[in-house]
Formats: structure tokens, C-alpha cells, sequence
């Protein structure tokens, strides 16, 4: 039987099947996001943001210092943390779960104390101390898989089986988290759409997303908002993807995915309120 409900730091989320999947809205706190990279433009632009997003219906808010859009640099542990545990410490009263989105081990550790709900690891937590940095908070705790680094990642992805693949990494992260200490309910799994993948490698994932769930018996995490394989699939540039990003999460959704990670928090939980209306559910 799937998980019935994530355990996410001081919240328990449901995601037994058949409930309405959870909307986890995207806050950037990079330069590029800005018109500026101050600190107090920085700090104020995305606390509007989150109260936005809140009002929109968010369910978890999901905070990102550093990007990892394919080919761009690292970002300093000191840099990430000057971003990100402003917003942290602004928000972990705001009445939603948040997550950090994060693979340096330190940002975790001070996240967590800063009472953050959720790590959301791109590296899978396969960064040495990554796993001791976790092991002994309630938080949720999302896997990713990612095939190479930021840098690197969509030069030339090569699977035999992608699928199968992606499942058997996930699996095997699993199993080293479980070893850590990390109790199941605090897992979720990310197939890593974009991250050092084709777009027949994401849409193989896409459809197949039903069966990694059987699989792995988690929830799971879709994250496809605006993303290249969009703009692959409409032709549309970053700025006109909405639509073809909706179009996603609703797929993810059909497939079973009970976490879905957007830039567009309203046009997102209106969709899936029509979807699932559409589809009967309650």
C-alpha cells in the first residue's frame, strides 16, 4: 500500500491515493529573480511573494537560493545561506510548510534549525554528511535523481532504460536514508525532469510516473513548470509556458504524482480543482 501521509516537519501532509495532490509554489531567491540584488529588495519581494502564493492556495513553499538551470556555476555555502535563511526565518510562521531547496549539508543543518519543514535534495543527499545533516529531524525529505551535475547535465544524457534507470536510484537512496536512521514517512522520491534528461527521457518518465510510484510505494514529486521539455513540446519561449506547464501537472497528476512543484501557485490549484471535479473526486 502507498504512504498514506508525509511526514514534513511540523507537519503531517496527506498523499493516499485519491487525494487532491499538494501544490508546492517555487520562491527563487536569486539575483536573476530581482531587479536588484539587495538584501532588502530581496527580502521584501519575497515575503510579497509567499503572501501571494499563501493567498493563492499554496500547500508547501518551496525556498531556492542557488540556481541549477543546466550550465550554471556553483554557488558559495556562504552565498546560499546570506540568501536563503532571511526568507526562512521571515516565513516559518506563515501557517504553510516550508521546504529548502538545497545540497550543501551546512544549509541543511541551519535550515532545520531555523525550523524549516522540508529538504528538497537535488543530489538525492549523496553529499558526505548529507544524510548525518537530516537523520535526526522530523522533515520531510525529497530525492531527486539527477544524471551528471548543473554544469554538465544536458550536454548528453544517455540511458538504456530510463525508467528503470531513475527507479533503481531512487531505491537504492532510499534504502541509504532508511539506513541513516530516516523513518519512511519522512520520503519522497523526484524522477528529476530536466536534470540531465532528453525529452524523450522526460516524457518516458512522464508517462511512466505510475509505475515508479508502484514501485517505490512513496509519494512523488513532479516538477516540469517551465522547463525546457515544455518549450520542446509547445515551442514556446520561458515567459508564454504557462499553459504547457499546467498541461504537466495535470499528467503528473493523472499519473498518481501527489506533489506538484509550480512557478504559477493560482492557475495551478484552479486547474486541478477542475480536473479532479471533472474526474468525480471529492
Amino acid at each position: 500500500m502507498s504512504q498514506q501521509f508525509l511526514q514534513c516537519g511540523r507537519y503531517r501532509l496527506s498523499t493516499q491515493p485519491g487525494h487532491k495532490p499538494l501544490v508546492m509554489g517555487i520562491l527563487n531567491v536569486t539575483p536573476d529573480s530581482f531587479s536588484d540584488g539587495g538584501n532588502f529588495y530581496s527580502l521584501e519581494f519575497a515575503l510579497s511573494r509567499a503572501e501571494q502564493m499563501i493567498a493563492d492556495g499554496v500547500d508547501i513553499i518551496d525556498i531556492g537560493g542557488e540556481s541549477t538551470r543546466p550550465g550554471i556555476a556553483p554557488l558559495s555555502l556562504d552565498e546560499e545561506l546570506r540568501r536563503v535563511m532571511p526568507v526562512i526565518y521571515a516565513l516559518r510562521d506563515c501557517g504553510k510548510p516550508l521546504s529548502i531547496d538545497t545540497y550543501k549539508p551546512q544549509v541543511m543543518r541551519e535550515a532545520l534549525l531555523a525550523d524549516v519543514d522540508m529538504i528538497n535534495d537535488i543530489n538525492g543527499f549523496r553529499a558526505p554528511g548529507a544524510i548525518e545533516a537530516v537523520a535526526d529531524s522530523d522533515a520531510g525529505l525529497c530525492i531527486m535523481h539527477m544524471q551528471g551535475e548543473p554544469q554538465t547535465m544536458q550536454q548528453q544524457p544517455v540511458y538504456a532504460d530510463v525508467v528503470q534507470e531513475v527507479t533503481a536510484f531512487l531505491q537504492q537512496r532510499v534504502t541509504a536514508l532508511e539506513a541513516g536512521g530516516v523513518r519512511r514517512e519522512r520520503l519522497c522520491i523526484d524522477p528529476g525532469f530536466g536534470f540531465g534528461k532528453s525529452l524523450e527521457h522526460n516524457l518516458a518518465l512522464l508517462t511512466h510516473t505510475r509505475q515508479m510510484i508502484d514501485t517505490l510505494q512513496l509519494p512523488l514529486l513532479a516538477g516540469m513548470s517551465r522547463k525546457s521539455m515544455i518549450g520542446a513540446l509547445t515551442g514556446k519561449p520561458l515567459e508564454q509556458r504557462l499553459a504547457g506547464s499546467i498541461g504537466a501537472a495535470l499528467a503528473a497528476a493523472a499519473q498518481g504524482a501527489m506533489i506538484i512543484r509550480v512557478h504559477d501557485v493560482a492557475e495551478t490549484v484552479d486547474a486541478l480543482d477542475v480536473w479532479r471535479a471533472g474526474m468525480g473526486a471529492v
